[in-house]
């Protein structure tokens, strides 16, 4: 007889010097508890986790205070460039997308390279070439701007070109946070995770970090655990630090020590600093960070949801 799991998801709004906006970081945690019960919802009815990580994360792209979709960093070129991986835990089947533009939900997109394409990572005009070939919604550049940007920009001339806004400051002097997250446990066991991003702020045009990359911004294996990393990208890739939870975990590790054990190595290896969410086979949960704040929330019971930074 098959054993029905206890669902779950866990959601992340990015690691950062969040302490110097409380403002935002307040919001960011509520808009993680919304993306977390939107999720657990998907899972409550009997849906895939694939599908509640991919719900959860559309909630954190249009969120104004986090890096992805909506309030997205502007590079130096003052354009919008941005990545998302999702990931199956079942079968090992993900898809991707990096330096996509002019695209609100970055994470279904990359669901729809997963599910309608024969490769598995597009980029750039390629990416943006497939969403208009399968009818996938566009938006405009300044949909993607977060008000205070918008304001700002509008009272420059308009919105008309992106390489209007070349001269604009780019947000605060420091990284605030860095890109969002879910990962989750459906009835069946069968374990995703997805991550999403805007990119490290006033980074070169076509620059891509780890979060589209498997094994680094996430990864998902139903044999242990699902991971979803956040933090500098040139330095998490460089330890595939998500994979490298989801090995922990294999190692006989409770996923909070694999979390906690990947982030000393981030620090260890790479002096990087970075947050990690993470959901094991028995729905066990880990998160970590070594930075002064990482948003985030998970449902503890079917309707409960502990949130936290």
């Amino acid at each position: 007889m098959e054993v029905l799991m206890n669902p779950k998801i866990v959601v992340h709004g990015g690691a950062g010097e969040w302490k110097s906006s409380k403002a935002r970081l307040e919001r960011a945690i509520n808009d993680c508890k919304a993306a977390a019960m939107a999720g657990q919802a998907v899972l409550l009815a009997g849906g895939d986790a694939i599908d509640a990580v991919e719900t959860a994360v559309r909630i954190l792209e249009d969120s104004p205070v986090l890096d992805a979709g909506r309030g997205s960093y502007l590079n130096t070129a003052g354009d919008i460039e941005m990545d998302a991986l999702i990931m199956d835990g079942n079968g090992l089947n993900l898809g991707a997308v990096a330096a996509v533009r002019l695209v609100m939900h970055p994470i279904s997109l990359a669901r729809r390279v997963l599910t309608d394409c024969e490769h598995a990572l597009l980029v750039g005009k390629g990416a943006e070439d497939f969403a208009d070939s399968i009818g996938f919604a566009r938006c405009t550049f300044s949909d993607l701007l977060d008000d205070e940007m918008r304001e700002e920009y509008l009272g420059r001339g308009g919105l008309s070109a992106a390489d209007e806004i070349t001269t604009l400051d780019i947000r605060e002097p420091d990284i605030i946070g860095d890109t969002v997250g879910a990962v989750a446990l459906d009835v069946n066991g069968n374990l995703a995770a997805g991550t999403s991003t805007g990119g490290t702020k006033g980074k070169r045009p076509g620059r891509v970090g780890d979060s589209p990359l498997v094994g680094s911004g996430a990864y998902a294996d139903n044999w242990n655990a699902a991971a979803s990393a956040t933090g500098r990208g040139e330095s998490l890739m460089t330890i595939l630090i998500s994979k490298r939870v989801c090995d922990f975990v294999s190692e006989g590790l409770s996923t909070q020590k694999a979390c906690e054990a990947a982030i000393d190595v981030l620090h260890e290896r790479v002096q990087g600093k970075g947050g990690l969410i993470a959901i094991d086979v028995r729905g066990r949960i880990g998160v970590a960070h070594n930075t002064e704040a990482m948003p985030y929330a998970f449902t503890s019971t079917d309707q409960d949801i502990i949130a936290g930074s």
